[in-house]
């Protein structure tokens, strides 16, 4: 048998439960679809949220997850796999478990997966000192031995960010070549007094649970605290794209083109948190995910006013 409610949010990180937050307060029938895998999992704590600056990312989700279902939200762990507009342009959605549920709108804040270079010591250090974010990070490691593991051309834009958080800056080319960075670029690095070495990165130095270096594939070993390493984004846009949604495509992946509310080209369907863009910090997606249901709660009452002075008349 398949449910209906009246909202479906897949996704049950930050933008999620933002959403279903306001949906709830807005007395909406509404299932949030949580697999589990948030994006900051691997951090031992969030940082730039305001009063919750230093909360470890689950006791967050936990909370807001508390919550929300203090509104009357259900939250099931489960995957949605497939979803379908059917011929009224509402949704029907597959779980994984086998559960069908139908849904007048959806929100979609699915996020997105980073894919790491596969250097040895990483994947296993991602969050800890291995960084990727200095705004997230960077107050927590001031002051310290800066790595940099060059993936594309453009880290070096990340190495001259992290000099203001250090002025001790090395940017590892590894298997990026010296001449494919811009002359300015070497030029401000050099002015902040960042240094570039050249060859592949072997693998990172671990001593006691801690980083204390980076080795290259000739041997030679470069004392570092912290690396800083920009991972390939890959949005989780599976379910967007079977229903349709017109993606743009940017420097970090494929992503829905939204309204400022969030919606995209598909009527009855917005999109929040990373899922809509790569730079969408928790404060960020708190946000999208609160102005979409904001919005989506706005569409449907005036959607059934509307109906209602039809069938008065």
């Amino acid at each position: 048998m398949t449910e209906t409610y009246e909202v479906v949010v897949v996704g049950g990180g930050t933008a999620g439960l933002s959403a279903a937050l306001v949906l709830g307060r807005a007395r909406r029938r509404t299932l949030v679809v949580d697999a589990g895998e948030p994006r900051n999992a691997p951090a031992a704590h969030l940082q730039g949220y305001l009063t919750r600056d230093g909360m470890p990312p689950a006791a967050f989700l936990a909370e807001g997850r508390r919550e929300v279902e203090g509104y009357g939200v259900e939250i099931v762990r489960d995957q949605a796999v497939d979803v379908v507009r059917d011929g009224t342009g509402e949704f029907d959605v597959t779980l994984e478990s086998g559960r069908a549920v139908h849904a007048r709108r959806l929100i979609v804040t699915t996020g997105l997966a980073d894919e790491l270079p596969a250097v040895p010591g990483v994947a296993e250090r991602f969050g800890r000192d291995v960084l990727h974010c200095p705004y997230c990070h960077g107050w927590e490691v001031r002051d310290e031995a800066f790595g940099v593991l060059a993936t594309t051309p453009m880290s070096v834009h990340q190495a001259l960010m992290v000099t203001q958080w250090s002025k001790d800056v090395t940017l590892f080319l590894h298997t990026v070549a010296e001449d494919e960075l811009g002359d300015e670029d070497l030029r401000r690095l050099a002015a902040a007094g960042g240094a570039v070495v050249p060859g592949e990165v072997a693998e990172l130095v671990v001593d006691a649970d801690r980083l204390t270096g980076v080795r290259l594939a000739d041997g030679s070993t470069h004392a570092r605290s912290a690396l800083f390493v920009a991972p390939r984004a890959v949005p989780r846009t599976g379910l967007l794209e079977r229903l349709g949604a017109e993606l743009t495509e940017t420097p970090f992946g494929s992503y829905p083109v939204i309204d400022p509310t969030g919606l995209t080209s598909v009527p009855g369907v917005w999109a929040a948190g990373n899922a809509a863009g790569f730079a969408e910090q928790v404060v960020n997606a708190a946000s999208g995910g609160y102005r979409a249901a904001a919005t989506l709660n706005g569409e449907l009452l005036f959607t059934d006013l509307d109906a209602a002075v039809a069938r008065g008349r």
